[in-house]
């Protein structure tokens, strides 16, 4: 393999995510003849069989798993084991995601069981956040989806939300590998107050 497609293969492993052609030209002073028979060969390389897949989509490269692999990488990645369990943080999301800003509470009356473990899941996973306390008593902590919750499923706007149906099967088939910290000690009581790892953040009070 020639060294141009050693650097390029090097900079997109490092860097984990999409990286525009004209931005690796430029800095690995590629011509397009060169970068085009560079990237071909990894194209070659990483496809088929191979674990790593190379995606050339809107003018840019990044490595992803080959798809054919997806239940083992679920397998070894995810250490939530209860498929039971999966569901209820996916269908707590979705819920979160449609009725936001919303409380654990009124997330709870809508799926009619416990949520205190998917809500702190999703927080600590970067797809939910506490956005404010709500003016009724107790004042009870309020949750929104976050941009990385849009970027990860692919939405522009949480105005462009397709219908609840649809979002849940969106979210579960690109939940495989999806790594979540199982948590022995709840992150909310009854009082609700805010959890550690928001201490000292400002929380917008949404009325």
């Amino acid at each position: 393999m020639n060294l141009l497609a050693n650097q390029i293969e090097s900079v997109l492993f490092v860097s984990g995510k999409a990286v525009e052609e004209s931005f690796l030209k430029e800095k690995l002073n590629a011509s397009d003849k060169q970068f085009t028979e560079a990237v071909s060969e990894l194209l070659v390389k990483y496809s088929g069989e191979s674990g790593i897949h190379l995606l050339r989509f809107n003018k840019k490269l990044q490595f992803a798993t080959n798809p054919s692999y997806a239940k083992e990488v679920e397998a070894v990645l995810n250490p939530i084991k209860e498929k039971e369990l999966t569901n209820a943080m996916l269908e707590t999301l979705a819920i979160i995601a449609y009725k936001q800003p919303v409380t654990r509470i009124e997330v709870e009356e809508i799926r009619s069981v416990d949520c205190t473990y998917s809500v702190q899941n999703l927080v600590r996973l970067g797809l939910v956040e506490c956005v404010g306390r709500k003016e009724t008593i107790g004042k009870p902590l309020l949750f929104a989806t976050t941009d990385e919750f849009l970027k990860r499923f692919s939405i522009s706007d949480i105005k462009d939300l397709p219908d609840y149906e649809t979002l849940l099967d969106k979210l579960q088939q690109i939940s495989v590998g999806a790594h979540v910290e199982i948590v022995e000690k709840p992150m909310f009581d009854n009082v609700e107050e805010v959890p550690d790892f928001l201490v000292g953040e400002d929380v917008k009070k949404v009325e």
